[in-house]
């Protein structure tokens, strides 16, 4: 009798046994199923800035600045990406631009820890009107805009088009040392930069350093640190912004190239970054005045070969900008 029940209890186990091996065997065979790869994606955010500073000089006149941007992406693969997209910004011109509206497009590849990114991008400035000044020869208008009831006047002897858009080519590369340190290098040229008839070069090299994301614990902030510093190079403007007939540079400015640098410290949280900043030039405020041509210059002092009249402006000297923004993918953030 205990045979059989031996016998049995063998015969059961090995029934068991065998079923859960059938069992894995099928199971074995069910590939888990695959994700279909979407190469479609979009980018979107917007910032409040207490300072519009574009390359080391106020583009809102030291003012708080909004700012929006929207970027459809295609992933061709996973290493090559194609981008479109349009920003806005809001700022403060002398010849009363509506705002600053930005329309780009290129391309991202990436080999390993390298990633470049090659594209063009157009800076356009709707709204504007003529800025002449009412200084030259003591009579009103410095006879550069044409005859117009829109015909904005300065009273601090500068002048600017009413039509100030431009675009540059740009070619950038960052490289990722590891999972805390990136440096980059990037270029920008424009062969009429703000319109002026001024070709315009841009050149610099940033680095970044990510904090650890255990850094403050498990509450998901993050921290970083990061630096620029630029060269902007120039030609000459055209006539419009000569200094005067029957000086040296009446048929156009050559414009001062200058150095710029920025440092500062950010903190993330989800899609939301704190950025603190410190940025600078080594502009003075005489051919500061000459190129951005400021509706608030003021003095007499501020001479230099390119500003005769002496009038400075402070729209390219230092600045502490601080920066909240958001940013989302639809892939990553909308699913």
């Amino acid at each position: 009798m205990k045979k059989v029940a031996l016998l049995a209890t063998a015969l059961a186990i090995v029934t068991t046994g065998s079923a859960f091996a059938a069992d894995m065997a099928v199971k074995a065979k069910k590939a888990p199923p695959v994700a279909a790869f979407d190469p479609w994606d979009i980018a979107f955010g917007g910032a409040l800035v207490s300072d519009y500073i574009f390359r080391g000089v106020t583009q809102s006149n030291h003012q708080p600045s909004v700012a929006a941007y929207f970027e459809p992406r295609y992933n061709v693969t996973k290493d090559l990406q194609l981008y479109a997209g349009v920003s806005a910004e809001s700022i403060s011109f002398a010849n009363r631009a509506a705002a600053e509206v930005d329309v780009y497009g290129g391309i991202r590849p990436t080999f390993g820890a390298f990633a470049f990114d090659f594209g063009i991008w157009g800076y356009l400035y709707p709204g504007g009107s003529c800025a002449d000044n009412v200084l030259t020869g003591g009579v009103p208008g410095g006879n550069v805009c044409a005859v117009s009831t829109t015909t904005i006047f300065l009273a601090d002897g500068n002048v600017m088009k009413k039509n100030v858009s431009f675009f540059e080519g740009y070619a950038k590369l960052n490289y990722t040392i590891n999972d805390n340190w990136a440096v980059g290098v990037n270029e920008y040229y424009s062969p009429n930069f703000l319109n002026s008839g001024a070709w315009g070069n841009y050149a610099s090299v940033t680095a970044k350093y990510t904090a650890p994301s255990t850094v403050f614990g498990p509450s998901g902030v993050g921290m970083y640190v990061s630096g620029e510093f630029g060269r902007q190079w120039f030609g000459t403007s055209d006539a419009f912004y000569g200094t005067g007939a029957g000086t040296v540079f009446a048929n156009g400015i050559p414009y001062k190239d200058y150095n710029t640098w920025n440092v500062g410290i950010g903190f993330t949280y989800k899609v939301f970054t704190l950025d603190l900043r410190y940025s600078d030039t080594d502009l003075n405020k005489g051919d500061c005045n000459a190129f951005t041509s400021a509706f608030n210059a003021t003095g007499t002092t501020n001479v230099t070969p390119i500003n005769p009249s002496g009038a400075g402006s402070n729209w390219c000297g230092a600045a502490g900008i601080a920066k909240l923004s958001f940013d989302l993918t639809a892939m990553t953030n909308l699913k």
